[in-house]
């Protein structure tokens, strides 16, 4: 029986073990899209208590909690800081099978020096240790992103955000990490939210540029992708929330979005003429800089109605969507790359039965001189597990080219969450290593396997993205 969480946490076989060890372990990480504060970067934020950083706005937590069925006090509610964690721990420790118990405990380990195991034993002990670990002048978010080996960060970035907080990150000389905006316009794509109209004001007053019509919409994005640009910037992200691709000729999305801004109720048709319209725009303009381009999709947000209202989006009531037609998702790829205009692109289901259909999709667009140009994205979300990281890098290697893969990002909110690219590198070197343990990959070829394994922690998203970063 193994011990539990070891060293070797993961890596079943002497191959998987080298792998790791000798090529993945300590790579630096890159995490080309997360949900981090820049503001709370550049203010380098001390944490009074363990529940701050694990429980604030954690949803993943939230949704573990719920399940057990306590009060919502325990969550997001007025219970003190210290009972939540309590509660979180009775929880986790019954948590088998759940991800949130490997990730709790490789966090406890890392960041607090801390073997031992959490549950309602020893929830007390540790709620005191860690609190006693985060006063020291070590344990601020910047000596977090040191101490977990982070070269550079893309937080998410609204079009009508100064950025102002990179800058005061760029220009700190005692801070050596990159952190860098990425390009997030939903609220400008998703024209039939209640709060569009307004959104479409703020960004005319915030752009310059007056928009009455989606020409003058584009000039004013336009406007603030070159400022983007100008601060770094050259990675985007897109929520799709169902069907892209329902071409429309100029006139009507014209008409559309007047009836839009008139207040008018628009169809579900429209919605799709225009969403379409708006995302053909954002591919040729990212392809115009040589930006990469992210789209998730086959999530249905906000399920229930009353905690939303209650609570807000992002509270742990979203789910997988199980309808996408992935063959209009390759008709919008084909018109961008019939105009020579489809830029590098990566494709994040939340639904795992995708994994096959995104695949085959994504190759039939593949060409050069770009490695890989467009790639499954990491497991993302519910499949951010082993068996979803499992089931991914499968699919990617039997269709593709596993060895071009851009990796591991947090897609978080936490400044302990780091521990993630560890656990992905266990299961990626596990993946590897079981090919030559079952004879279907040479043991002669390890130091090959070896340099994949480092590329797929590292090196492709560094190539990939152009970061100003160096290769290791």
């Amino acid at each position: 029986m193994k011990k539990f969480m070891d060293e070797d946490f993961l890596l079943l076989s002497e191959p998987a073990k080298k792998l790791y060890h000798d090529y993945a372990e300590n790579m630096p990480i890159l995490d080309y899209h997360c949900h981090i504060s820049p503001k709370e970067i550049a203010e380098d934020r001390h944490f009074d208590n363990i529940t701050q950083v694990w429980l604030g706005g954690d949803h993943y937590k939230w949704r573990l909690m719920r399940a057990f069925g306590l009060d919502e006090k325990y969550m997001t509610g007025d219970a003190s800081d210290k009972e939540k964690f309590l509660m979180f721990a009775k929880c986790l420790g019954r948590a088998v099978g759940n991800p949130l118990y490997h990730w709790a405990h490789l966090e406890l380990k890392k960041y607090f020096g801390y073997d031992g195991v959490l549950n309602e034993k020893t929830a007390e002990e540790v709620y005191d240790i860690c609190n006693k670990v985060l006063q020291s002048p070590d344990m601020s978010v910047r000596k977090l992103i040191k101490m977990s080996n982070v070269t550079l960060i893309c937080t998410t970035d609204d079009p009508i955000d100064t950025l102002e907080w990179h800058d005061k990150i760029r220009e700190d000389a005692s801070f050596d990490v990159k952190v860098l905006p990425a390009w997030r316009p939903d609220k400008a794509k998703n024209i039939r939210k209640p709060e569009f109209v307004s959104y479409i004001d703020t960004l005319s007053e915030v752009s310059g540029v007056k928009i009455n019509s989606f020409a003058t919409l584009k000039e004013a994005l336009r406007v603030r992708l070159d400022y983007f640009a100008s601060k770094g910037c050259n990675v985007t992200d897109h929520a799709l929330e169902y069907v892209m691709y329902k071409p429309a000729t100029e006139a009507e999305i014209e008409e559309i979005f007047a009836k839009r801004l008139a207040g008018k109720e628009l169809t579900y048709e429209e919605d799709l003429k225009y969403q379409t319209a708006f995302m053909l725009f954002e591919g040729e303009e990212i392809a115009k800089r040589d930006w990469v381009m992210q789209l998730h999709f086959g999530c249905k947000r906000d399920n229930n109605t009353p905690m939303f209202e209650k609570l807000g989006p992002d509270t742990g009531f979203d789910t997988i969507d199980a309808y996408y037609p992935m063959g209009e998702l390759a008709d919008f790829l084909d018109a961008l790359h019939s105009k020579k205009m489809l830029p590098k692109t990566i494709l994040y289901s939340l639904n795992p039965n995708d994994n096959k259909i995104i695949n085959t999709t994504l190759n039939a667009f593949n060409e050069g001189p770009v490695v890989a140009k467009i790639q499954q994205g990491s497991a993302w979300w519910f499949n951010d597990t082993k068996l979803g990281m499992e089931q991914q890098l499968a699919s990617v290697a039997e269709s593709g080219n596993l060895s071009g893969f851009v990796g591991m990002l947090t897609d978080s909110r936490s400044f302990t969450s780091y521990t993630r690219h560890d656990y992905f590198r266990r299961i990626l070197c596990n993946y590897l290593g079981s090919l030559v343990e079952n004879g279907e990959y040479p043991a002669e070829d390890l130091d090959i396997l070896g340099e994949i394994a480092a590329d797929i922690s590292y090196n492709n998203a560094v190539r990939y993205f152009k970061f100003p970063l160096e290769t290791r």
